[in-house]
């Protein structure tokens, strides 16, 4: 691709009154007006001073403006260019939603928190986020903890956690089924140095909750990694209607259980590098499983004691020492273990593993965050970033209900790819006979999905 003039016949010039680059975010910011975002905040939020004031129409705004890719403070000032104050009210300035940002307490938040579970209740509403209900297949509920990093001592409650990165630590919880992506239900900003599992039973059980609210049909199971190994998020999980795949620390009771796997009980999986033998039509592969019964937690009260199976994969250990001709005396192997309640006859052994491999699709999730508005935790005050967090969920939420109305690709799509095909559309804005028209760019390879949300989220009423 070449550039059609010489450079002595161009110029350039800002002054284009109605001109926007982020078009997408009139149907995105529609859909979230139709699912209550403004009257939710409004009635569940309640920044105090003059700093709270208008508490739906600024929340929005920060939502608005991480849909657009905003991923500090600063970079809200996407929303105040060209005609973007024709078609939209409440485009306030960076400084003014930073104000309200550090006006938040742990209180806020939580009220905050409140309004995050309505609106992806009535966004659930809205769009198929969970697919067509069946009440077959399973819905996973996958809990795990990400280390956002930060710079600088005056981030209150940075610290070094697991990861030895700097940083303050978010817990996520999503949700998704086998053909859906997921969404988030649950979310909350801890200290850096904070263990994987604090809190996480009051978490669980209020995720669960905000699932069960949308109205989602099937079997519930939880999926967790050995941080989350303990009485109190399993029992959780099971109080809250929930089956549980939970990755196993080694302790002893574990190691027993691994040494009396016969050797008969192992089957080949598809792992890495696996070959399937079409004339046995069976895996050929390294990697192996079995399961035997296991009691988790033996060493509580009997009514504490869960009962369930003891999945476990082994993997042939890379011995450095053993060379060409000189092979070792014994074949020494890993084991990955997993905990699980469900019965073997909804998920046998190989499609438990399969299953519980699945969890990683929450990197996914801590992925798209972190390329967009988690790329940074904008402010010092640890208030202002917790309610940054809630608002990025809610952005990421309502990116994914637009992505799942565009249809096609897009209900799956990262949410990047949302944002750089949907929302991110230079228009010029035209009025006529009190009508608002966006003018989009001709051939837009993406424009049959744009059309299928403007249509899904301007379409009349319907009739009483």
């Amino acid at each position: 691709m070449l550039v059609s003039h010489t450079a002595a016949a161009r110029s350039v010039s800002f002054d284009e009154a109605n001109l926007v680059s982020p078009a997408g975010l009139v149907p995105v910011m529609r859909l979230g007006q139709d699912a209550g975002l403004h009257e939710l905040t409004d009635e569940w939020l309640s920044v105090p001073t003059d700093k709270g004031a208008n508490a739906g129409l600024k929340v929005a705004a920060l939502v608005a403006g991480m849909v657009a890719g905003a991923d500090s403070i600063d970079d809200m000032a996407v929303l105040r260019h060209g005609g973007m104050k024709k078609i939209f009210t409440g485009c306030y300035a960076p400084s003014t939603l930073g104000s309200f940002l550090r006006s938040f307490t742990f209180g806020h938040v939580r009220q905050l928190d409140a309004v995050a579970s309505r609106l992806l209740v009535n966004l659930a509403r809205k769009a198929p986020l969970f697919g067509t209900p069946s009440g077959e297949g399973f819905v996973f509920v996958d809990v795990d903890d990400t280390i956002v990093e930060v710079h600088g001592y005056q981030k209150q409650g940075s610290g070094y956690g697991y990861s030895g990165v700097r940083g303050l630590n978010a817990l996520l919880a999503t949700a998704s089924t086998r053909d859906t992506a997921p969404v988030i239900i649950g979310q909350r900003l801890r200290k850096g140095a904070a263990n994987s599992a604090r809190g996480a039973k009051k978490f669980i059980t209020e995720s669960l909750g905000t699932l069960k609210r949308t109205g989602v049909a099937g079997p519930v199971l939880c999926r967790f990694d050995s941080a989350y190994y303990g009485h109190p998020a399993v029992s959780a999980a099971l109080a809250g209607g929930a089956q549980v795949s939970v990755t196993v620390s080694m302790d002893p009771a574990v190691k027993r259980a691994i040494a009396g796997v016969p050797d008969s009980a192992w089957v080949p999986i598809q792992y890495t590098n696996a070959v399937f033998d079409e004339a046995t039509e069976a895996w050929v592969s390294a990697a192996e499983v079995a399961e035997v019964p296991f009691t988790a937690f033996s060493s509580r009260t009997k009514d504490e004691r869960i009962t369930g199976r003891l999945v476990v994969r082994r993997i042939p250990e890379l011995n450095p020492k053993a060379v060409e001709g000189q092979p070792t005396l014994f074949d020494t192997h890993r084991f990955h273990a997993f905990f699980t309640t469900v019965d073997a006859k909804d998920l046998d052994t190989v499609a438990a593993d399969k299953t519980h491999r699945r969890h990683a699709i929450i990197e996914q999730v801590n992925a798209d965050l972190k390329d967009s508005a988690l790329a940074h935790l904008p402010s010092g005050h640890f208030g202002a970033n917790s309610a940054w967090l809630v608002a990025a969920v809610m952005a990421y939420n309502l990116t994914r209900a637009a992505g799942v109305l565009a249809g096609g690709a897009f209900a799956k799509a990262r949410t990047g790819t949302i944002r750089a095909k949907l929302i991110i559309v230079p228009a010029r804005i035209a009025s006529s006979a009190r009508k608002i028209r966006l003018h989009l760019p001709e051939s837009w390879p993406w424009q049959t999905a744009w059309e299928n949300l403007h249509t899904a989220t301007h379409s009349p009423p319907r009739a009483a």
